[in-house]
């Protein structure tokens, strides 16, 4: 009997199903509701992302650090080296373009859109002190680390993680809703299951449509200040176009070709744009500031996991920055979760921990001591300058970074494209998780799927590209948040009973290995 023996061919899922017509019905009526009104559409948004971030701020904190406990524990724990699949499964892509996918995924266009944004907004106003000061920059880099480190990927990682666990260990549908049926085994499990499902693909939908907007407002600021283009809503549309077709032809090819080759030409491109800050930039003080940034980010965050500043009187700081940025992790933890899930099969809990949640934290600390680090040292020993450009217009800031380096023009052009590169990867991706999410879990979801959810998300980034709001684009965003963090917490649960059956020595979970062992005492000898 061979190891994958016991497992069970699953039925094409139909065409249709409650989960995509409901799906699909939502997101269509809120596209056309941008595209008619997208003043009201800004009013709804705007109203309800203000409540998740003041009536609810503790919340948001407690289950995000929550969520990176369990990550260590899983990483590190009794459960470290059970396999994502059968025991003597192994990876399905290397180890370098799985990690390229995961980071494209995941964050690659914000890293570009805030590397120097973000360290320069802290250096100049950092919450409970004085700004502009060498303690001020230290303070930038370290919230800019806690925003972009640990508590963002553990979250992502925690949410493929159950998804993975019961897709190849469990053999079980890749859905937003398997682990929660696990819960709720009675009547109601169907319906509840449904609902997560539809939530699911909603906080997908909203998540990237928000981000894409984002990343064709820079696409455009760079552009404007590359090649002295007028950035005006009629180019935000013709970027949008240009990615919509990018991204339709990625998407049919599957994740092995287009969103591989991708990904890992993205990355190739921004490791080389990262050594040129490196080289040219003050190297030494950008080494500095990282092995710096290590030491202070890590000996300060038990502490900062749990910071809000009720005395001072700064909750305003913190739902505009820390807790954003929480909620827009968990916004998008549905569509990263499942396309990590699909990448990482035949991976150990402790290696998937290790890959998805600490690399690319290590490379986001660097990435951060070279942009955001160079920017504060130009603020503090080169003259100055780039506070009030970035101050101006911040999707244009990256690219006034670089008019800093030799042939400045030259790496504006390489950054617009590869933020373009990003957000095809990013919609790619999206549309695939999508297309899967409303397939009953189909790890090789049809075209028809993609092209209707391609379609739905550039006519919702359409109509928030019109609002032309960086706010209004981070409300749509993290509005799916809320929902999905109860059904995550749902779906933790679930994976928490489910693991406790495997044993010890990394074998298949109890109840699969005893239905082997009993298949292999009652079947007949060979003749």
């Amino acid at each position: 009997m061979t190891e994958d023996s016991d497992r069970v061919d699953v039925a094409r899922p139909p065409l249709f199903n409650a989960v995509f017509i409901i799906s699909l019905i939502c997101v269509a009526g809120i596209g056309g509701w941008g595209l008619i009104s997208p003043d009201a559409m800004t009013g709804a948004f705007l109203g309800f992302t203000n409540y998740m971030l003041t009536g609810i701020s503790w919340y948001w904190l407690t289950i995000t650090t929550g969520f990176l406990i369990l990550s260590l524990y899983l990483a590190f724990g009794p459960y470290g080296n059970v396999r994502l699949g059968a025991d003597d499964e192994r990876p399905e892509f290397s180890t370098a373009s799985w990690i390229a996918m995961l980071f494209a995924g995941g964050m690659g266009a914000g890293l570009l859109f805030w590397g120097v944004a973000e360290p320069i907004y802290h250096f100049e106003g950092p919450p409970g002190m004085e700004g502009g000061t060498a303690q001020a920059a230290r303070e930038a880099m370290v919230i800019t680390n806690l925003h972009w480190g640990l508590h963002a990927w553990a979250i992502y990682g925690v949410c493929a993680l159950v998804i993975a666990y019961f897709t190849f260990r469990r053999n079980e549908t890749s859905e937003i809703s398997t682990p929660i049926k696990s819960v709720f085994t009675g009547p109601g499990g169907k319906p509840i299951g449904t609902l997560a499902n539809v939530l699911g693909v909603l906080a997908v939908v909203f998540g990237l449509a928000g981000s894409l907007t984002m990343g064709t407002l820079q696409v455009r600021g760079g552009l404007s200040e590359v090649f002295g283009l007028d950035a005006t809503t009629t180019l935000s549309l013709i970027i949008m176009g240009v990615l919509f077709v990018c991204y339709m032809l990625s998407a049919t090819t599957g994740v092995d070709k287009g969103i591989k080759i991708l990904s890992n030409l993205n990355m190739l491109i921004a490791i080389g744009l990262l050594l040129v800050v490196i080289t040219f930039g003050p190297s030494r003080f950008i080494l500095e500031t990282f092995v710096n940034s290590i030491g202070e980010y890590f000996s300060r965050l038990p502490a900062m996991a749990f910071r809000m500043f009720p005395y001072e009187g700064l909750s305003g700081w913190t739902s505009g920055w820390t807790l954003t940025y929480l909620i827009w992790w968990l916004a998008w933890g549905p569509f990263v979760g499942i396309f990590v899930a699909r990448i990482s099969r035949g991976r150990t809990i402790r290696e998937f921990c290790i890959g998805v949640i600490f690399v690319p934290t290590m490379f986001s600390i660097l990435w951060f001591a070279a942009f955001g680090g160079t920017a504060i040292y130009i603020q503090l020993f080169g003259g100055g300058g780039l506070t009030e450009l970035v101050f101006a217009d911040v999707t244009s800031a990256l690219f006034a970074f670089l008019n800093y380096f030799p042939a400045g023009e030259i790496l504006g052009g390489v950054a617009c494209l590869l933020i373009f590169i990003f957000l095809v990867t990013s919609a790619d991706s999206g549309t695939f998780v999508l297309s899967m999410m409303t397939t009953e879990g189909n790890l090789n979801p049809p075209v028809f799927h993609k092209m209707v959810w391609g379609v739905l998300i550039a006519v919702l980034t359409a109509g928030t590209l019109l609002t032309g709001s960086i706010t209004v684009a981070k409300a749509m965003a993290i509005t799916g948040a809320l929902p999905f963090s109860v059904i995550l917490l749902l779906q933790i649960v679930g994976f928490m009973r489910a693991i406790k059956t495997e044993r010890p020595d990394k074998t298949r979970p109890r109840e699969a290995r005893g239905h082997v062992e009993t298949a292999a005492a009652t079947a007949k000898p060979a003749e």
